[in-house]
């Protein structure tokens, strides 16, 4: 299957996950002595961005896509959390520790994780300064955090460090969202875990890439190879499958683009209420 990306991502989709942080580790100590800002870039389709806010933004899970392959590099880091009273006073004291204040509306509450609200943080202690980090306990399409607890990534480093990642099927339906910058990620996601796997997939892998691949040529590929497969997909993602069933790339991109469009709305109605509600606490406050 030949991607639409260049060689330097199958380098990338190559390495292990645990390689790629390393490698990402070597690009903060160039990006951070080049003088490089801890900012992200303003993004005006994010339901955080407010004109005097710029650089808040909901969850992205940047540096789980730097350890699946998607990213080489993240400014941010975005935790999912347990909202109930005991979590909320540990990662208090976590915060605490890393000199983190809060740098945006809302306030760091049960009541506002719980409604589905980011919390944003900069970080002030010397080992982190400027890090941005986002909290939520809640995202759309996504399951409660019991089921993404158990289904986590964990990765444990040479040096003994454990990551605990939202796994891969969850990460990419956190990122089926109304911003550009999310779809493009989604695709190398999936090419990377594909690129990773292909030698000897099991069928729950070949379901996953055929559900949420947005490739066509990859698409395509995968329905040939897997008819019985791609046949029970079938219900999931009708035009899509059968698009690529037929060996039409036109037809998949043609339906690809149809169900993005059906996701960015999807978003952006779910996050009207909420940003009016994020409206409201900045003239408050």
């Amino acid at each position: 299957m030949q991607t639409e990306e260049s060689d330097e991502w199958q380098e990338w989709f190559r390495l292990t996950p645990l390689e790629r942080w390393h490698e990402t580790s070597k690009l903060w100590v160039q990006y951070l002595a080049q003088g490089g800002s801890l900012d992200p870039e303003p993004d005006s389709q994010s339901p955080f961005d407010f004109p005097e806010l710029r650089g808040t933004r909901a969850v992205d899970g940047g540096q789980a896509c730097v350890f699946y392959g998607g990213a080489e590099f993240s400014r941010d880091t975005d935790f999912a959390i347990l909202a109930d009273a005991d979590n909320l006073e540990r990662l208090g004291r976590a915060l605490t520790e890393l000199q983190a204040d809060v740098i945006a509306v809302p306030k760091l509450t049960l009541e506002h994780l719980q409604r589905g609200h980011a919390v944003h943080f900069r970080c002030r202690h010397p080992e982190s300064t400027g890090m941005r980090v986002d909290v939520m306990s809640k995202m759309r399409g996504v399951d409660d955090f019991e089921l993404l607890w158990e289904r986590r990534t964990v990765l444990q480093a040479d040096d003994g460090t454990i990551y605990e990642l939202l796994s891969l099927p969850d990460l990419i339906r956190a990122k089926k969202t109304q911003r550009d910058k999310d779809w493009p990620m989604i695709r190398r996601l999936v090419e990377a875990d594909f690129a990773a796997c292909r030698g000897d997939p099991s069928l729950e892998q070949v379901h996953f890439w055929l559900k949420e691949a947005r490739t066509p040529a990859l698409l395509v590929e995968l329905a040939q190879a897997y008819p019985e497969e791609a046949q029970r997909t079938l219900a999931k993602r009708q035009d899509v499958v059968q698009g690529a069933l037929s060996a039409n790339e036109l037809a998949v991109e043609t339906a690809l683009a149809s169900e993005e469009r059906e996701q960015r709305l999807a978003d952006r109605a779910y996050w009207e209420p909420l940003k009016k509600e994020l409206e409201q606490m900045r003239r408050q406050s």
